[in-house]
């Protein structure tokens, strides 16, 4: 089976293309190959396949000619990942399977819009942030209240306070699983001046990542809140580089690097 490596500000997947939809990736072989060691190592692998083709997704076949299916670094089945989707629109530019600067990629969190930018960075309109309240994480014992954003996929964006620098990320933070029974990104940030804030995550099924595309979104858009101004764009300074969020009314772009950095055979059998 052939791959490829690639990653948006350090957040990493393995690329499968699959373009006639004959690969049935089971959860073992997913965490088999994102293992660091035994593995190629990634937080996350994206299955190149034709939307037309995926049972999940063919009803979006007329607007969007590309499926991203994307499974978490231990095999778990996800709804949206937006450095994934970045990284996505990448290798389809790369390999020639689109020449258009604007197209559209469907996740099972819905069709993303994806532009290509003069300076290389990869746009996508990640849709309206839906915000449902607040709950608490809990990490090293200390609690942190922060906001329920739904991205497609479920986010606890939570300004702490405490330098996020010092934060113990080795173990799932605590959360309430009555409000997110199939699990939840967490995101612990602090705003650092004027539309600017710094974070770090836990992604469900994946564990400390060095950037979480959707967990900048929710990040800004709870940093909006505290602000009191829900709309403008916002610079995200995660672990692996930095991203620009754009709020508006009804929707919210996530803008940043996407490259690809390797590609090869891969010899591990499912």
């Amino acid at each position: 089976m052939r791959f490829l490596k690639g990653h948006g500000t350090e957040n990493d997947f393995i690329i499968l293309p699959d373009l006639d939809d004959d690969a049935d990736l089971s959860a073992a072989f997913v965490a088999k190959i994102c293992d660091r060691r035994s593995g190629i190592g990634a937080d996350g692998v994206l299955r190149v396949a034709r939307t037309k083709q995926s049972q999940e997704v063919a009803h979006h076949a007329q607007s969007a000619e590309w499926f991203m299916d994307y499974r978490n670094a231990d095999g778990g089945v996800a709804e949206m990942c937006g450095n994934g989707v970045r990284v996505f629109a990448r290798y389809l530019i790369d390999a020639g399977l689109t020449e258009a600067a604007e197209f559209s990629v469907a996740t099972r969190g819905g069709v993303r819009k994806v532009r290509v930018e003069p300076n290389g960075d990869i746009t996508v309109d990640m849709g309206k942030p839906v915000v449902h309240g607040e709950s608490v994480a809990s990490v090293g014992g200390q609690e942190y209240t922060g906001l329920h954003v739904d991205m497609g996929n479920p986010h606890l964006a939570c300004a702490i306070g405490d330098p996020v620098v010092q934060l113990d990320l080795n173990h799932q933070p605590g959360f309430d699983t009555g409000v997110f029974p199939t699990g939840v990104n967490i995101e612990l940030f602090n705003p650092v001046g004027t539309s600017r804030a710094v974070m770090r995550v836990f992604e469900r099924g994946s564990g400390e990542t060095r950037s979480c595309g959707t967990g900048a979104v929710a990040t800004a858009v709870a940093a909006a809140h505290l602000s009191g101004d829900t709309t403008g764009t916002w610079t995200v300074e995660v672990v692996g580089g930095t991203l620009t969020v754009i709020l508006e009314a009804d929707t919210s772009y996530l803008s940043g690097p996407a490259v690809i950095v390797a590609s090869g055979e891969l010899m591990l059998a499912e």
